[in-house]
C-alpha cells in the first residue's frame, strides 16, 4: 500500500517533470475547455467519428485540457436519441477521444471530461433523481451521500471524470428560476449535504480517486443565491458578514471534506464579478479556507470581464490573477498565451493553474490509464431503489384534513392538473431526453397502486397557457369521482422553440412553452400561473374531497390552496421515480417525512421571508399582510405524532477559550413516536446568541437528525455544539466565540423544548 504522504510526493513529482517539458502554447490548452462537447463527435449509420472542428483544436494547442458535456443531451445541444451518444457507446467515444489525443499530440497528455450532474447526469438514458430543493427537503445527508455515489458510478462507467453539482448556492429569493439547484435558505443544511455530495462522489480517500468516482466541481461560488431582485447572475448586494455567515458555509464543509474543484458564480459582490474577485478566490477561498483544487469559470463568464478591461488579453491576465484556472467556452482564455508573451501576467501564474489541472488528471489516474472499461458491470437495481427512497423522503405533507392516507376501497380516482401526467414537468432543468417508460408520473404511480379502482385522468390546464378547453372536461370527471388528486405547479422543461444564450440559458420564449423556472426563467409572481387556480377552485365546487400535489423548482405563494384544500403535498422535481414516491404517500405505503428546506411565502410582496432574519428589533409585519411565511422553514407533517421530553445539556456554562480548544457540549432530548404509524421525525436545533458584537439572527439552525420510530418506540437523540457552530464573524472582521447567553431550542417549527447556555 502506498502511504498519503509517499503519494502525494509522487504526484507532485510527476506534475512538476510534465510541467517542465510543456510549452507556452501546451499550458494555454490544458486551461482551455472551448469546446461544446457535442461538436467533437458525430454519429453515422456506422458508428461514431470525431469531428474536425475537434482534431483542429487538438492541433491548436497540442493537447485538449479538459472537456465539457461530450454525452449532453437536451434542446439547447439538440442532442437527442437519434443522434446522441447511447450508454452501450459511451466508453467507446470517450476512449476514441483520449486514443486520439495520446497519439496526435506531443505530450499525449490525456484529457478531463466534464459533465453536467445537478440531478443526476444530462446524458441519455440516465438516473434522474430529485432535484436539490427536493434533496434538501430529505434533511437525510447518510441518504443523498449514498445517491452521490450511485450517480458517480454511472457516470464514471461512461468515461467522465469531472461532475458539475449545484451544491454552493442558497435560496434566499424564490423568484430565482435557478431555485431548484438549492439545496436551502439556510447554510448549515445545505454545507451538510454539500459534504455528503464531495464523499458520495469523490469518496473519503485522500490521495487517489477510485475507479468508481469521479471528482464533483461544486457550483457556484459564491452568494449566486442572493441576487437582486431574484434575477439571475444580478449583482448579489450584500456585505462580507452576510457572505461568510450565509454563503461560504457550504464551501467550507467541503474543503473539509476533500474537495477538489468549484465553479466560479456568475455574479458580483460589492462591484467585483467573481471570477475577477482576487479578495474571494484567492485570499478567502486558497489561503483562509486551505483550497488547493481547481476553480473554473462558468459557462462564457470570462468574456463578460472584457467590459472592465477592454481587451480579451487583459481578461485573461485578470481572470487568472483572481484565481480562475479553467475556462468554459469563452474567447478570453485562447487569449492567456498573448496576455503572457505581452508581460499581462506571468508564465509562473499560469503554471500554477495547469499545475492545478494536471493534478486532477493524477488524482484520477488518467496517466498510468485514460481508458475506460465498456459495459462495466454496476448494480442499476440498487441505485434505482436509492432515488426512489430519495423521492419518497424529499415529499413535504404540508396539509392534511385526514383526508389522507387515502383508502385502498375507492372506486374512482380522478388524477387532473397540468403536472399529473406530464414527465418532463417532474424532472427539472438540465434534464436529458427521456424514454416515457423511464418516468413515472403522478398518474402512473397511482394508476399501478390503485389495482382496484378506476382511474381516470383529464389535464385540465397547462402550466402558463389560458386556454379553457380542458377546465369543464377535468371538473366533470371530479364531480363523478370519490376523490380529486389534483397535481398542479411549474415546469423547467426546455423547448426546441426556445431561444438560447450561448452558454445554454434561456433568452426568450415564445409564449407556447410552459416553462416557468429553470436558468435564466425568473418571475415576479409566485403564484401559480395559468389558469391552475381557477381549475382547482373549480374542482373543490364540486364538492369531492381534494389532495392537492405540488410539483414545482420552487415556493409558490398557495394562500388560497392552504385555506381551502383539505390536503397538501409538495414534491418540489421528484425526478424518474417521482410518481410512484407520491402515490405511495397517497395510499399511506410510505409515511411522508420530508421537511421544508425553504420557507414558503404568503406572497412575493413579502419577500424575504426566509426565517434566519437579522434580530434588530424592527417591526416585522407589514400594514397589509403578515411577515411570517405561509409555512415556515422546517415544517413537515406526519401520517403519525412525535412528541419531544426530557431535554438534557451535558453543561450550562462554559468558557468561551474551552470551546476554542475544541472541547464539545451535548444536548441529548427524548423523541416518541405516540401514533399509530411507523416513521421518521426530524429533530431540529436551533441557538439564538443574545448578546456579542453583532446582531445576531432570530435563530440558526446548528444541528439535525433523521431518526426512524416505530410506533410507541422513545428513542434518545444526542447532537453535539462546539466552537464552529458557535462562533461569530465579529465587529473585528474574525472569527469568535463571544461571551453571552445563547438560547436553543430542540424539536421543529411547531414543538419545541428550549434550554439555556452561558458562555463566559
Amino acid at each position: 500500500m502506498v502511504h498519503f504522504n509517499q503519494a502525494h510526493e509522487t504526484e507532485k513529482s510527476q506534475v512538476e517533470a510534465l510541467l517542465a517539458k510543456m510549452t507556452l502554447k501546451e499550458k494555454v490548452g490544458q486551461v482551455n475547455q472551448k469546446l461544446y462537447g457535442w461538436e467533437v463527435y458525430e454519429k453515422t449509420d456506422t458508428g461514431y467519428v470525431l469531428t474536425e472542428k475537434f482534431k483542429e483544436h487538438v492541433q491548436q494547442w497540442d493537447g485538449i485540457g479538459v472537456l465539457y458535456g461530450l454525452f449532453r443531451s437536451d434542446p439547447w445541444s439538440a442532442i437527442h436519441f437519434d443522434n446522441g451518444i447511447t450508454v452501450e457507446a459511451s466508453a467507446e467515444v470517450a476512449n476514441m477521444i483520449q486514443q486520439y489525443v495520446k497519439e496526435n499530440t506531443r505530450l499525449g497528455i490525456p484529457v478531463l471530461l466534464s459533465e453536467e450532474c445537478s440531478h443526476g447526469h444530462q446524458g441519455l438514458d440516465s438516473m434522474i433523481t430529485p432535484v436539490n430543493l427536493g434533496i434538501g427537503a430529505t434533511w437525510n445527508p447518510e441518504l443523498h451521500e449514498k445517491l452521490m455515489a450511485a450517480v458517480a458510478e454511472e457516470v464514471r462507467a461512461k468515461g467522465a471524470h469531472l461532475a458539475l453539482v449545484s451544491t454552493l448556492d442558497i435560496l434566499r429569493d424564490p423568484r430565482w428560476g435557478r431555485s431548484e439547484e438549492c439545496y436551502s435558505e439556510d447554510p448549515f443544511l445545505a454545507a451538510q449535504l454539500t459534504e455528503a455530495v464531495v464523499n458520495g462522489m469523490q469518496g473519503k480517500q485522500a490521495d487517489l480517486i477510485p475507479e468508481d468516482k469521479m471528482i464533483a466541481v461544486l457550483k457556484h461560488f459564491a452568494a449566486q443565491g442572493n441576487g437582486a431582485g431574484g434575477k439571475n447572475a444580478a449583482p448579489a448586494s450584500i456585505g462580507e458578514r452576510e457572505l461568510r455567515e450565509i454563503h461560504l458555509p457550504p464551501m467550507r464543509a467541503a474543503i473539509q471534506s476533500g474537495a477538489l474543484a468549484c465553479m466560479a458564480a456568475y455574479n458580483e459582490i460589492d462591484g467585483i464579478p467573481c471570477h475577477a474577485n482576487g479578495h474571494l478566490l484567492q485570499q478567502i477561498l486558497r489561503e483562509e479556507l486551505g483550497f488547493n483544487g481547481v476553480v473554473m469559470a462558468d459557462g462564457c463568464a470570462l468574456d463578460n470581464l472584457v467590459a472592465l478591461t477592454e481587451s480579451r488579453e487583459k481578461a485573461a491576465a485578470l481572470a487568472l490573477e483572481s484565481g480562475v484556472d479553467i475556462s468554459l467556452w469563452d474567447d478570453v482564455y485562447p487569449a492567456l498565451e498573448a496576455a503572457v508573451e505581452l508581460g499581462l501576467v506571468s508564465e509562473e501564474k499560469l503554471n500554477d493553474a495547469v499545475r492545478r489541472v494536471l493534478t486532477l488528471k493524477y488524482k484520477m489516474e488518467l496517466f498510468d490509464n485514460p481508458f475506460v472499461e465498456k459495459n462495466p458491470q454496476r448494480n442499476k437495481e440498487q441505485s434505482e431503489k436509492i432515488n426512489l427512497e430519495s423521492a419518497r423522503q424529499s415529499i413535504v405533507l404540508l396539509k392534511n384534513d385526514g383526508i389522507l392516507p387515502l383508502k385502498k376501497e375507492l372506486k374512482r380516482i380522478a388524477v387532473i392538473g397540468s403536472n399529473a401526467d406530464a414527465m418532463y414537468n417532474q424532472l427539472g432543468d438540465y434534464t436529458p431526453f427521456q424514454r416515457e417508460s423511464r418516468v413515472i408520473t403522478v398518474l402512473k404511480g397511482i394508476t399501478s397502486l390503485a389495482k382496484e379502482a378506476e382511474v381516470v385522468y383529464e389535464q385540465g390546464c397547462g402550466i402558463r397557457s389560458d386556454k379553457e378547453e380542458g377546465l369543464e372536461k377535468a371538473v366533470r370527471l371530479a364531480s363523478n369521482s370519490d376523490v380529486a388528486v389534483v397535481v398542479l405547479g411549474g415546469s423547467s422543461a426546455r423547448d426546441f422553440n426556445a431561444q438560447f444564450d450561448l452558454n445554454g440559458a434561456v433568452i426568450n420564449t415564445t409564449g407556447e412553452e410552459e416553462m416557468d423556472c429553470g436558468e435564466n426563467v425568473d418571475t415576479a409572481d409566485l403564484e401559480l400561473g395559468g389558469l391552475q387556480l381557477k381549475l382547482l377552485q373549480k374542482v373543490i365546487e364540486t364538492g369531492t374531497p381534494v389532495v392537492v400535489v405540488l410539483i414545482s423548482g420552487r415556493p409558490h405563494a398557495i394562500p388560497w390552496i392552504a385555506e381551502h384544500a383539505p390536503a397538501i403535498l409538495s414534491a418540489w422535481y421528484p425526478g424518474q421515480m417521482g410518481g410512484q414516491a407520491i402515490a405511495e404517500i397517497l395510499f399511506g405505503e410510505v409515511n411522508p417525512s420530508g421537511r421544508l428546506p425553504v420557507s414558503i411565502p404568503r406572497s412575493a410582496m413579502q419577500l424575504p421571508v426566509f426565517y434566519n432574519y437579522k434580530d434588530g428589533g424592527y417591526k416585522k409585519d407589514y400594514y397589509d399582510m403578515s411577515g411570517d411565511p405561509l409555512y415556515p422553514f422546517g415544517f413537515g407533517l406526519s401520517y403519525t405524532e412525535f412528541v419531544y421530553d426530557n431535554l438534557q445539556i451535558s453543561r450550562e456554562s462554559i468558557a468561551a477559550e474551552t470551546l476554542a480548544d475544541g472541547e464539545k457540549f451535548c444536548i441529548s432530548v427524548n423523541v416518541t413516536n405516540i401514533g399509530d404509524n411507523n416513521g421518521y421525525d426530524v429533530l431540529q436545533l436551533y441557538i439564538k446568541g443574545k448578546a456579542g458584537s453583532i446582531i445576531r439572527r432570530v435563530k440558526e439552525l446548528k444541528g439535525f437528525k433523521k431518526v426512524w420510530l416505530a410506533a410507541g418506540e422513545t428513542k434518545e437523540v444526542r447532537l453535539e455544539l462546539g466552537a464552529e457552530e458557535l462562533q461569530v464573524f465579529s465587529s473585528h472582521n474574525t472569527y469568535k466565540v463571544e461571551q453571552g447567553d445563547i438560547e436553543i431550542e430542540v424539536g421543529n417549527p411547531v414543538s419545541s423544548l428550549g434550554a439555556a447556555l452561558n458562555i463566559s
